[in-house]
């Protein structure tokens, strides 16, 4: 919650103070706010949105709820997305049960908690560290003995080694793909209505989870991206030319940082041109077309039932 409010106050400092994105006699349609059916994504949402709103006034908020973490709405049926999903995750598995070191861990880390081993591994229960690691808490101890950094740093080790491989092997990216176009395609939308002069939400949130942001970033080629830390956070933000109203830019920022020249449709503009922003049309013609260039496809229907050659 701490974090989230200081996000909230991050981005207050910003599109509110200087940008003025939303005036204090705000409305409840300038504000789009969705979050998957885990509670800690609302309250999540609701700490961030208290130190950013100009003045919060939670019965002005519409709250609407998202059954899949990945924000498919109407678009969830795609066979192909989870075929994908189950070949990674046989990745994952055969990488872990060739690791001596980590079953070791596992085996001695389940004696110490008392759990049979199975169940500790299958909970990973490296976010449980985490927590520990992250505050500067010593691990906890039992009468068996005590769970201890050198526990931690074989899963992390591990953890590091699962990212490389996963980069490589491309199936996750495939996934990734086809996971994030329902949600990449109402962004598009948005940006599309919004730059033809239709009135739309000023400010959209989606409160969710790592694995909702770590496929987006994949699907759009920002490979230098870890995975996600408690309260990160990706914007997408889009901008009018002053000079040209009719040209519309957008520029992508994670955690703070400008990734915008990160991305697989804006790599090579940056290349040759000087303005700080990709076009519009770059991430429109990504999200319509070339995310389905891989799966030899024209449309979202067809990569999610066409089987790889």
């Amino acid at each position: 919650v701490v974090q989230h409010l200081r996000n909230g106050q991050l981005l207050r400092e910003i599109y509110i103070n200087k940008h003025k994105l939303l005036l204090n006699d705000w409305t409840a349609k300038q504000l789009y706010l969705e979050t998957t059916g885990k509670s800690r994504t609302l309250q999540s949402a609701l700490a961030l949105l208290y130190t950013f709103l100009p003045d919060f006034d939670w019965k002005k908020i519409n709250m609407r709820h998202q059954w899949s973490t990945i924000f498919c709405s109407g678009s969830c049926d795609c066979p192909m997305r989870n075929h994908y999903l189950e070949e990674e995750q046989r990745r994952q598995y055969s990488l872990r049960v060739k690791n001596s070191d980590l079953e070791k861990i596992y085996v001695d880390m389940a004696k110490i908690v008392g759990i049979p081993t199975r169940q500790l591994r299958a909970s990973n229960p490296i976010d449980s560290l985490l927590c520990y690691f992250c505050h500067n808490v010593s691990f906890p101890c039992t009468k068996t003995g005590c769970i201890g950094m050198e526990h931690f740093k074989v899963i992390k080790r591990h953890q590091l080694e699962d990212e490389r491989e996963r980069q490589e092997k491309k199936l996750y990216f495939l996934y990734a793909l086809l996971a994030t176009h329902p949600l990449l395609n109402q962004t598009v939308n948005r940006f599309q209505r919004i730059a033809e002069g239709k009135k739309e939400e000023i400010f959209v949130l989606h409160s969710a989870h790592d694995v909702t942001l770590s496929p987006v970033l994949s699907a759009l080629g920002i490979t230098e991206a870890r995975f996600p830390r408690f309260a990160a956070r990706l914007v997408f933000e889009l901008w009018q030319d002053g000079k040209r109203p009719k040209e519309h830019f957008i520029r992508i920022l994670y955690n703070g940082a400008d990734v915008t020249f990160q991305t697989s449709f804006c790599k090579d503009y940056y290349k040759r041109s000087s303005k700080p922003m990709c076009p519009l049309e770059k991430f429109v013609s990504f999200v319509k077309r070339d995310m389905f260039l891989v799966f030899n496809s024209t449309s979202y229907y067809d990569a999610c039932r066409r089987r790889p050659l």
